[in-house]
């Protein structure tokens, strides 16, 4: 039996300006994992998640075509990770198996809470690297990357794909997102073989190091929110705000720029300082856009970590989900906790995860 894991993700600062081309942001690789095991079968697969038991999904091999004796379920994200493999796998001159795929996700509470820590991005990874090991599919960071985005953005249509690279290269890490249209072109006209293999425009991903005394806290709001239906609603003014979103896109390059830097010299001060200022832009985004991205439960999460001398904002596309908090580790967050703790916001015990092989690439 193969088993592999994937991490989960959190955004910390950086949203929708990492959806345009070349748009940097910095998202963090968590503790928590989607886990995937494959097995050998003879004749009938089975995709089955603790998660969703009840609609597990069995399958025949009807030449390389996979068919289902149950169509509806909620694999979307599984099912096109597997095609894209199996492409790739064709392509590389591998016979298609059948197997039995289990998937079991950490990323989301045992009573079904939705944490949003990028699950679908985890467990297309997480699938993609199983059964590259199940087809002995060589696989580096870059091109598991690349097959995972392909396979995430033709199921989910818009996003910057910055929860694959954290959940590919795990740690802090500074994401340039890729050129999306350009992708598109190039899967009419390359065999996957030669995309995985091409420079992708504008895609940089570089590995960070946070200082030594910055302590990463996250809070959750108890109400999850879609990522893909923001993201959505800002995508509609961009042409009628054409000026104000413009601005956001400059400003928030230069923010992250600055952020960046503060990770190079070890300057917590100074990644605080930009927090502070990338809450400030979003909120300006917020308002011209009409989208609610940091929610009344949200602020009261962040102005509770202010008051405690923390810098704090929402993290992803906001509209609920989680909030991160960045502090100093001399700081006793004792009080801050408390206050959250009364007003139904939940600390999310989780630590980042690093892998051991280090990496920067423009991928």
């Amino acid at each position: 039996m193969i088993t592999v894991k994937a991490p989960g993700k959190l955004y910390i600062a950086g949203e929708y300006a990492v959806v345009e081309s070349g748009f940097p942001a910095i998202i963090v690789a968590l503790n928590q994992f989607v886990t995937a095991t494959i097995s050998p079968s003879d004749t009938v697969g089975s995709i089955v998640s603790k998660q969703y038991q009840e609609n597990s999904i069995y399958w025949r091999r009807q030449g390389d075509a996979m068919v289902f004796d149950n169509r509806d379920n909620p694999f979307h994200y599984i099912l096109s990770a597997i095609s894209l493999t199996e492409s790739y796998a064709r392509e590389a001159g591998r016979e298609l198996g059948v197997y039995h795929l289990g998937i079991n996700s950490e990323l989301d509470s045992a009573d079904g809470k939705k944490y949003g820590l990028g699950s679908s991005a985890a467990v297309t990874v997480a699938t993609i690297k199983a059964l590259c090991q199940f087809y002995k599919l060589p696989m580096d960071k870059s091109k598991l990357f690349k097959l995972a985005a392909i396979a995430h953005l033709s199921v989910q249509g818009n996003g910057s794909l910055g929860d694959i690279a954290a959940s590919v290269y795990g740690g802090w890490i500074a994401y340039h997102s890729f050129d999306r249209q350009w992708l598109q072109v190039q899967r009419q006209n390359c065999s996957l073989t030669e995309l995985l293999a091409m420079t992708w425009p504008d895609l940089k991903i570089e590995l960070l190091t946070p200082p030594a005394d910055l302590r990463l806290m996250i809070g959750w709001t108890g109400s999850p929110a879609s990522t893909s239906h923001l993201v959505d609603k800002v995508a509609m003014v961009k042409a009628k705000q054409r000026t104000e979103y413009q601005t956001f896109l400059q400003e928030s390059k230069a923010c992250l720029k600055r952020m960046v830097q503060g990770f190079h010299a070890g300057d917590l001060q100074q990644i605080q300082t930009e927090l502070r200022h990338n809450r400030q832009l979003l909120q300006d985004l917020g308002a011209f856009s009409h989208v609610t991205i940091e929610t009344p439960i949200l602020k009261k999460m962040i102005t509770i970590a202010e008051t405690a001398g923390a810098a704090a904002k929402t993290s992803g596309a906001g509209g609920g989900d989680c909030g991160i908090v960045l502090i100093d580790q001399a700081i006793k967050p004792t009080t801050m906790l408390k206050q959250w703790a009364q007003e139904g916001i939940e600390r999310l015990n989780l630590n980042v995860h690093t892998v051991s092989d280090q990496s920067i690439s423009n991928v």
